[in-house]
């Protein structure tokens, strides 16, 4: 495995979730987000647009049903968005604004430019792995989302969390502030193979110029002798990965 692709792989971590489970899910601390992925109709972006940035300004704008929306750059998906509201715990859920005009407004002034809405799902941060109080909850100070979607192999399932654990160290020693967040989806996703999911965060394009010095940390706190092991245990743990860029939107989010 090359230097840059075990790179873009631990910088990639972020939605952590796997059929198995893999962290303890019981954990109240653990954030929670929810997310749908939007498919535009791209000859009405500009009234979607409008439409959506007044709803989430209206109904989503601060506390637990604070919305944010992502443009996907990168991958099969690119062009459509991300609708992501939280961090959340699910009791927030029974109150989230569907009353006072929030579902008609929903209904009535952003279906009707979307052609389609896939990928309801919900996904629970591994704050024990994840590296991400420089967040602050502030998507405008990290725009740059690197996703990347894992498939766990389910004879090797139970490797994942060590694995995980290794990746957290080091960039918890990596030189500089390393955002990086682990998300576990809550709900089965079978054949779907969006287990488990981990994202790392740039302020800017930039950034991946830069040597991220991930393996010269690892061998500083593992040893070398630990490399070779490290890689072929993450070749066994996942059947199949890729990534996303993603990139807040300010206009549209209720930021």
């Amino acid at each position: 495995m090359s230097k840059n692709l075990i790179a873009l792989l631990v910088t990639g971590l972020l939605l952590f979730g796997s059929n198995v489970n893999l962290t303890a899910q019981e954990d109240a601390d653990d954030p929670i987000w929810e997310s749908i992925l939007l498919t535009p109709d791209n000859t009405k972006l500009k009234v979607l647009g409008e439409n959506m940035r007044a709803h989430n300004q209206k109904y989503h704008k601060e506390g637990a049903h604070t919305a944010n929306v992502y443009n996907i750059s990168t991958g099969p998906h690119t062009g459509k968005m991300v609708w992501m509201m939280g961090p959340l715990k699910f009791s927030d859920l029974d109150t989230r604004p569907a009353q006072g005009g929030h579902d008609e407004d929903w209904r009535d002034n952003i279906m009707p430019y979307l052609k389609k809405i896939s990928h309801g799902e919900y996904w629970e941060g591994d704050a024990k792995l994840s590296n991400t109080d420089m967040l602050a909850g502030n998507a405008s100070a990290y725009p740059i989302l690197h996703v990347r979607y894992w498939e766990v192999n389910s004879e090797h399932g139970y490797t994942v969390e060590h694995l995980l654990g290794i990746i957290s160290k080091t960039i918890k020693a990596m030189d500089g502030e390393n955002p990086w967040g682990v998300y576990d989806n809550l709900f089965r996703q079978g054949d779907l193979g969006r287990h488990l999911a981990t994202v790392g965060f740039s302020k800017n394009w930039a950034e991946y110029d830069e040597d991220p010095k991930f393996k010269k940390t690892f061998i500083k706190t593992f040893g070398e002798d630990q490399w070779d092991p490290f890689v072929e245990g993450m070749n066994h743990a996942f059947d199949n990965s890729w990534d996303e860029v993603w990139t807040w939107s300010k206009e549209l989010s209720g930021q």
